[in-house]
């Protein structure tokens, strides 16, 4: 890690501890901008010392998971506690594969000293959004399509999104970057905490109401039509922007095979994926918002796509499920005074 930050031209390390209670004085001493923080340490927890740190003194942190079950688990749990990204830690020799990720782990670095940190999910004072009403219009639910896409600060905000949305509301798609192993585990917390359904996306899958699909980590997401349905489409090809997932590729796909009957929802994340692909989205008929700057953790891709006229609305995460949904009445609303 000290190489591969060494190695870039506008970050240093400043300092190494091999335990938090030796991080915990030179943090006091050093002031870094960016803390990485490693999950299995002596002496204490990472997940114990990341709740205090975030409580006592607040810092960007990246923290540093072993790519298994239990370790999608603690980074999910850190990105709750306030953690701002993760990067997995190689199978095989570590040293060499953390260099073949410099570009990716240099990148995360970034985002995290741009990034807008937010209170701990735990120790948040905002109430949480009402629930949305439901649509009770069978048409809508099963025609329109609700489209999301995120990067950093994105499992946080695409909860935001979901927890209000009613058990009637249209399907719904989502790219997030995030690698292989971590999806399943992100969709069983969102599943747990949401009334609607949500699960990984599965190759050939026929989109229903009432469910969310997560793009699966290291496949790209995209639509696709079988007669009057909507079906998932799962695939290995190579990562556009630098990700597979990638937003574009959703993105472009429902321009293609949904056109106005989508909704497309850009939030936070580092870059421009999914900037021109909301574009496209909207110039087919599609009604896009994108994220506003005061609540993202990186407002990288939102800027973009707002700065290309891509969005037909900007809206805060905390009232993004009541935008969409506002939306889907108006339509409902405006076919039955027709």
């Amino acid at each position: 890690m000290t190489e591969i930050i060494n190695s870039q031209p506008d970050m240093c390390v400043v300092a190494t501890a091999s335990d938090p209670l030796i991080a915990r004085d030179l943090i006091k001493r050093t002031g870094p901008d960016v803390l990485t923080l490693d999950v299995e340490m002596p002496r204490m927890d990472g997940l114990d010392f990341l709740e205090k740190l975030m409580r006592l003194r607040p810092m960007p942190v990246l923290m540093v998971s072993s790519l298994t079950e239990r370790g999608s688990e603690i980074a999910l749990h850190a990105l709750e506690l306030g953690a701002v990204d993760f990067v997995t830690k190689p199978k095989l020799s570590i040293r060499e594969g953390l260099l073949a990720y410099t570009d990716l782990i240099a990148d995360k670095i970034r985002a995290a000293a741009a990034a807008t940190l937010r209170p701990a999910r735990a120790a948040r004072a905002a109430p949480q959004a009402a629930p949305a009403q439901p649509l009770r219009s069978p048409l809508l639910s099963t025609e329109k399509l609700i489209i999301i896409g995120a990067s950093t600060g994105g499992t946080e905000a695409i909860r935001q999104v979901l927890e209000p949305m009613p058990p009637d509301a249209p399907g719904i798609l989502i790219a997030q970057h995030m690698p292989s192993g971590f999806t399943h585990s992100f969709a069983q917390r969102l599943d747990g905490c949401c009334r609607i359904t949500v699960k990984e996306a599965a190759h050939g899958e026929r989109v229903l109401p009432g469910h969310a699909y997560i793009a699966p980590g290291g496949y790209h997401l995209s639509l696709a039509r079988s007669g009057a349905n909507y079906m998932v489409h799962i695939d290995q090809e190579p990562p556009v922007n630098r990700h597979r997932p990638s937003v574009d590729v959703l993105f472009d796909s429902v321009a293609r095979e949904a056109g106005r009957n989508a909704i497309g929802v850009l939030l936070t994340g580092m870059g421009r994926d999914g900037a021109e692909g909301l574009l496209r989205m909207r110039r087919a008929g599609a009604y896009t918002l994108a994220q506003d700057e005061a609540s993202c953790v990186v407002f990288g891709m939102p800027r973009e796509a707002i700065a290309l006229g891509a969005a037909d609305e900007v809206a805060s995460v905390q009232d993004m499920s009541h935008r969409v949904m506002a939306h889907l009445r108006s339509l409902g609303e405006r076919a039955h005074r027709v």
